[in-house]
Order: C-alpha cells, then sequence, then structure tokens
C-alpha cells in the first residue's frame, strides 16, 4: 500500500509540473523537453512498480521494460540539460544531440532482448533477473548521457554569471541527489547484491530532480540559497558547540577535575548549573557564529544605512562635478564591493560629455553608442546584465565582456529619453554574485539622489562657466547703455520741451477758434442754416476734444518734469461744474443725448486747483457723451453730507468690462470696447484725473457694468478742504 502512495504521489506531481512548465511557455524548446523528462519520469516509474507487482505481463517482460524506459529517461536527462537554461545553436550540440538519439535506438531494441536480461531466477526466495552481457552496452549507455549531462551542466555552471548561474547550481545539486540515489537502489542494489527493498523509494527520488529544475526554468529570480545554508550552519555549529560544551562541563570535568563522588553533585547539581549557564550563553554563541557564516557566505554584505549615509555626506559637501562623482562613485564601489563604478555624463549644448569613476569603462565608442540606445530606447530606469533576455545576445554579450552588472539611466520622470542626464555604470561582484534585491532598492535610492545632485552639479558648473564672459558681456552692455541712456535723456528732455513748447503755443489760437464757433452756433453772426449748423457742430467738438487732449499732454510733461504743481485756491465747485456742463450742452445736443445736472441749492466753497478740478470734471462728462450712444441719458450731480462732497458723472452707455476695470485709470489704457467706438483715444485723460484729484487728496468713485454704462466721479472731505477764514 505504501509502495503504492509513493508511486501515485510522485507521478501526479510529476505530470503536474511538466504541465506547469509546458503552459508557461509552450513553445520554449526547454519548457517541452522538461515536460518529455517529467512524462518520462511518471512512466518509468509505474513500470518499476509493476515489475515488483506483475499482474498483467510477465515479470521477465516488466524488467525489461524498465531498462526500455530508463534508457529513454537518461536520452530525457540528456536533452533537458542540454536545452537549459537556453538552448544553444553550437555546432557540438546539434552533434551530440543526433549522437545520443542514434544511440538510444541501438540500445532499446536490445533492453527487450534476451542480451541483456535472459530469465528470471529465485534467489532468496526473491525473483531475480538472470543478466547476459548485453547488460553492459545499457550501462554504457547510462554512463555516457548521464555522465555528459553532468559535465555539460558543469560546463554551464563554471562558465555562467548571475541569475543564470544560480539556476544551474539548484540544478546541478539536484541532478547529483537524484542519480546518486536512484542508481544506488534501483540499480546497485538490485544488481550487484541483490537488494529490492528500496526500489519501491525510486520514484520518489525524481521529485528531487523535477522540483527544483521546474522552480530554475519557471522563476528567473531564484530564492538566495546561500541564505538557507548560512543560517542551517549558523543554527548546526552553535547547537553543537552547546551540546559538546555541555558534555565537557557534565562528564569529563566532573570526572577529571571535580574531587568528589557525591552522586547529586555529579548527576544533578553540575549539570543543573552547566544548563543554566549555558541557556545563558547561547544567544552569545549563535550570534557568533551567524556572524561567522556571513563571513563566509556574504563577503559583499554591508550596512545599507550606513552606505546611504556616507552617499549623502558626499552628495551635501560636494558641488563641483567631477569630485562629486569621483567621492560617490567611490562610496558605492566600497560598498557594494564591485570592480569598478563610473558616472556617463552625457554631452549638451552647454555642457560636454565626460566619465567621472572609480575606474576606466573599457567600452569603445561605437559600443557605448549602442548600449546606451538600448536603454533609451527600452525607457528602462534600471538594467541588469542578467536579467536581459536571450534574443537580446549582443547587447549581453558586450556588458558581460565589459564586466558591467548594472547601468541606471539617470533622467528626470516623465521626460523625453534625449533628456538623460547621465548613466550610473556598476561593475560586477568582486565575489561573483549577483544583485540582490536589497542591492536593487539601495541603488533605486541613489539614482534619484545622484540625478539631482549631478542636476545641481551641471548647474553650477554652467553658472561658473558663463560667469566670466557674462561679466564682461554686462561690462560690454552697461557701457552701451549709459552711452544710450545719455542720448535718451537728452532726447526726452527736448521732447518734454517740445511738447511744453507745442502745448502753449496751440491752446490759445484753439481756444480762440473754439469760442469764435460757439458763438456762430448760438446766432451771434446771425441765423445759420442746417447744413452750416451741423458742419459747425462738428467743427467745435473736434476743436474740444483737441483743447482737452493738449491740456493731458501738457499735464503728463508736467508730471515727468517734476513741474506738475497743485495751486490751491478758493473757489466754488458748484460754479465750476455748471460752467462745464454750459460747454458740453450744445455738444450733448448735437448727439442727441439728454444731459442732466443735478445743481446743488447751496454749496461751501473749497480749497482747490480750479484748472486741474475743470480738467476733471470736463473728461469724465465729455467721456460719458461720446460713449453714450444717441438717445442715452446723462446725469450729472453734485451733493454733500456732513463730511464729503460727492461730484458723479453716471450714463447709460458702452460701460467698461469686469475683466478691465482694474486698468482703465493706468497711462494709455483704453478699454477693449472703448478703442472700437473711439480708434483715435489717447487713454491719457483717465490717468490725468486720477493724479489731479489724488494730489488733493480726494479719491475716484467708479463704477461700471459692460453694455448698461458707467459712473465716474472723485469725493473730497469737506473739512481737509475748507477755506480758512482771516
Amino acid at each position: 500500500m505504501l509502495e503504492f502512495i509513493i508511486l501515485a504521489f510522485t507521478s501526479l506531481a510529476n505530470i503536474l509540473l511538466g504541465l506547469v512548465v509546458f503552459l508557461k511557455n509552450p513553445r520554449g524548446l526547454t519548457n517541452r523537453l522538461f515536460l518529455f523528462l517529467t512524462a518520462s519520469f511518471v512512466i518509468w516509474s509505474i513500470v518499476n512498480f509493476m515489475s515488483i507487482h506483475p499482474a498483467v505481463l510477465s515479470q521477465l517482460t516488466l524488467v525489461r521494460l524498465v531498462l526500455f524506459w530508463g534508457g529513454i529517461l537518461n536520452l530525457a536527462v540528456f536533452l533537458a540539460i542540454l536545452a537549459f537554461p537556453n538552448y544553444s545553436l553550437k555546432k557540438n550540440y546539434k552533434k551530440r544531440t543526433r549522437a545520443a538519439l542514434a544511440a538510444t535506438a541501438i540500445v532499446l531494441p536490445l533492453t527487450m532482448s534476451p542480451a541483456v536480461f535472459r530469465d528470471m531466477q529465485i534467489v532468496n526466495g526473491e525473483a531475480q533477473p538472470v543478466v547476459n552481457p548485453g547488460i553492459g552496452l545499457f550501462l554504457l549507455h547510462t554512463v555516457v548521457l548521464l555522465g555528459s549531462s553532468f559535465i555539460i551542466l558543469l560546463s554551464k555552471y563554471i562558465n555562467s554569471r548571475g541569475d543564470e548561474k544560480n539556476q544551474l547550481r539548484l540544478v546541478l545539486f539536484a541532478i547529483i541527489g537524484t542519480l546518486s540515489l536512484i542508481i544506488t537502489t534501483n540499480f546497485l542494489l538490485v544488481v550487484v547484491f541483490n537488494i529490492t527493498a528500496f526500489v519501491p523509494y525510486g520514484p520518489a527520488f525524481t521529485l528531487i530532480f523535477s522540483s527544483a529544475m521546474a522552480y530554475a526554468i519557471i522563476r528567473h529570480k531564484l530564492f538566495d540559497i546561500r541564505l538557507i545554508i548560512a543560517r542551517a550552519l549558523g543554527y548546526i555549529l552553535s547547537l553543537g558547540s552547546f551540546i559538546g560544551l555541555y558534555i565537557f562541563t557534565v562528564y569529563i570535568f566532573t570526572k577529571e577535575f571535580l574531587n568528589t563522588n557525591n552522586p547529586f553533585i555529579i548527576n544533578q547539581l553540575v549539570p543543573l548549573i552547566a544548563a543554566l549557564i549555558l541557556v545563558l550563553i547561547y544567544p552569545r554563541f549563535k550570534l557568533f557564529f551567524d556572524r561567522l557564516t556571513n563571513q563566509i557566505f556574504y563577503q559583499d554584505a554591508y550596512d545599507p544605512q550606513r552606505f546611504l549615509d556616507e552617499l549623502n555626506k558626499s552628495i551635501v559637501t560636494d558641488i563641483e562635478l567631477g569630485i562629486l562623482l569621483r567621492h560617490t562613485t567611490e562610496v558605492i564601489q566600497r560598498n557594494l564591493k564591485c570592480d569598478f563604478c563610473a558616472v556617463e555624463v552625457c554631452a549638451s549644448n552647454i555642457t560636454p560629455g565626460r566619465s567621472i569613476g572609480t575606474g576606466s569603462l573599457m567600452l569603445d565608442k561605437q559600443e557605448g553608442e549602442f548600449v546606451f540606445e538600448n536603454i533609451a530606447r527600452s525607457r528602462q530606469k534600471m538594467l541588469l546584465s542578467e536579467d536581459i533576455e536571450p534574443e537580446n545576445h549582443k547587447l549581453k554579450k558586450i556588458l558581460l565582456d565589459n564586466e558591467i552588472g548594472v547601468i541606471i539611466r539617470l533622467a528626470p520622470v516623465n521626460v523625453p529619453t534625449e533628456k538623460t542626464i547621465a548613466y550610473l555604470i556598476i561593475g560586477t561582484k568582486k565575489s561573483g554574485n549577483t544583485y540582490n534585491k536589497q542591492d536593487i532598492r539601495i541603488l533605486e535610492i541613489i539614482s534619484d539622489e545622484m540625478l539631482i545632485a549631478i542636476q545641481n552639479s551641471l548647474r553650477f558648473e554652467e553658472i561658473q562657466g558663463f560667469a566670466a564672459r557674462l561679466q564682461k558681456e554686462v561690462n560690454d552692455a552697461t557701457a552701451k547703455l549709459q552711452k544710450s541712456n545719455r542720448k535718451l535723456r537728452a532726447l526726452d528732455e527736448t521732447k518734454d520741451e517740445f511738447i511744453s513748447m507745442a502745448s502753449h503755443q496751440l491752446r490759445t489760437p484753439l481756444t480762440s477758434v473754439k469760442g469764435y464757433m460757439s458763438m456762430v452756433l448760438e446766432g451771434d453772426a446771425g441765423k445759420l442754416k442746417k447744413q452750416q449748423q451741423e458742419l459747425l457742430s462738428q467743427a467745435f467738438v473736434s476743436s474740444q476734444r483737441m483743447v482737452y487732449l493738449i491740456a493731458d499732454l501738457l499735464n503728463v510733461s508736467r508730471l515727468k518734469t517734476g513741474k506738475f504743481i497743485i495751486e490751491k485756491q478758493p473757489i466754488s465747485l458748484a460754479k465750476v461744474v455748471e460752467g462745464e456742463i454750459a460747454q458740453l450742452k450744445q455738444t450733448a445736443k448735437i448727439k442727441g443725448l439728454s444731459l442732466e445736472y443735478s445743481k446743488p441749492g447751496s454749496f461751501p466753497d473749497l480749497m482747490l486747483d480750479e484748472t486741474k478740478i475743470r480738467q476733471v470734471i470736463m473728461n469724465f462728462a465729455d467721456n460719458a457723451i461720446y460713449y453714450t450712444p444717441s438717445g442715452g441719458k446723462i446725469q450729472i450731480s453734485l451733493h454733500e453730507d456732513g463730511h464729503n462732497v460727492y461730484f458723479k458723472v453716471k450714463d447709460n452707455g458702452l460701460g467698461v468690462p469686469k475683466d478691465e476695470g482694474a486698468k482703465i485709470f493706468q497711462k494709455f489704457y483704453r478699454a477693449s470696447n472703448a478703442k472700437k467706438a473711439r480708434p483715435d483715444g489717447t487713454g491719457l485723460g483717465l490717468f490725468m484725473a486720477k493724479k489731479v484729484i489724488d494730489a488733493q487728496g480726494g479719491s475716484l468713485i467708479f463704477a461700471s457694468t459692460e453694455g448698461k454704462g458707467s459712473t465716474f466721479g472723485f469725493t473730497f472731505n469737506k473739512k481737509s478742504l475748507a477755506v480758512k477764514s482771516t
């Protein structure tokens, strides 16, 4: 019953392993050959079981079938090893495959003939096969194929690196264990010593090899076997030392050095004291042997936190690129215990490319371009040489030939590949071990920190490189600007003098023209015809605009030259407003507008600059007239309360766009809809109005809704502008 359970379990396990590996990659030659191998294991195990418990076929036939499927199993092992982990296309491998197939084709028919087993005989109550000389040919077939398999596997292991070496190491240990057990229990003990008691256990031994190989094929990254060995050895050594010291204390020390025959002391007290002492010091035993095994199995171990602290210290301390990269690469090489570490800085339009590190990179220009282009195209941040797929054999060969273990692309996240700043290139480990998960995590952290450090150093280098040239250019530009500035000042003064002179010269004749046209329009020179009335009205409006423009230009010129002076004197603001409104009634009438003025009954005199406040009133009222379409209404009011006086001009015209309201009092600024309605405006009226009101201690009043009209005005504190009695 036990034999059948073993057979059923191992057969099912082998079939499942074969199917899992096959379905992982049905097209892979290694995967298909592994399925063939596990199927051979299963059939051989079943035939082997039936040879011990014959039921349908004769026992002689079944024993011969054991050898027959043993020959197939030899071939399956040979082919699986030949293709593992990656099938080689070398000519000698193809020749070996053909030779193995031919030899198997010759041996298999012999296993079913009397040339190997002639008959069965009873020995010590058990049926044993009668062996003929033909068995030697089968043994030769077995030795050659399995021996060749072992030699090929060993050769691949010696010539491999990285993960491939781990895969081959695992399978190598597994095949040694499996073959040793099967040959001993199923051949040597049976043929040489006629012992068949261990034959039923043969199928279980195949699981050692099939499980190890399945794991090696499926898993690209193998678990760290060294950790298991190191920890197990640490426990064995510490426990062995513990037991040895206990035996020495209890038996040898008691008999040789303790002069007493008291059974209580010898049998109870001494063992108890020794056990207590050893229990207390056992953790120190364990720690000592853990460190010892780590030194043996983990020669490249390091403290990650200490590593990062040391690197951060170099990054923070150094800013000059050459010093920074030399120090950081030394830290990386020292901690990772690699052959070399270098940084390949990419050239830019400003800074040159260069290679800095602890060792000279042996890649020539063509190889370097090929490697870096492949990394950039793959969009990978980190490339481990042992992770490169077999189809990219050229890239893998270049890296392995140059003993490069890791290449990290230092580039900002989500930035095109041409923006790569540098490549961190790390050699293979001196111990021959691969870079493990801890190393990869550390390198990911390091790469981000080094990217920032290199970017900062390159910027610092650019600044240093530009400093001298920029200083010279700045000095030259400063000299030119000073010369140009002197010329501009002279021109500006000439311009201001011209504007001031022209304004004064133009204002007097324009005032006269405006006055005479007003008289003509009012009928002082006789009744006018309708066409004459319209033409003179247009001329009057244009002359009025010219007067305002000249006044604005003159005030702007005075502001720039520092001659803009507020000359306060007692004035009746009510009469000033009334006078300005009287001048605008003709203009409003011409445009077909309703102009209403709410005149106050009584109004105090105020200390104001009459000329400039007239200009402000005129600007606000004129703008309302100009930007209000025909048929519109303009309301002008002047009133006071207990503390302040208020002047407002309200219209239902264009209004000011909401997002432009904060800018309309800026010099030369005009609202977008105002530009369309009046292309010839200057943008100086409201600017000067604000200057005049601010200079006299007042505040502007402004409210507007686009398409519904605007309110402009000003307010003054009565007390601050009150006329002092003499």
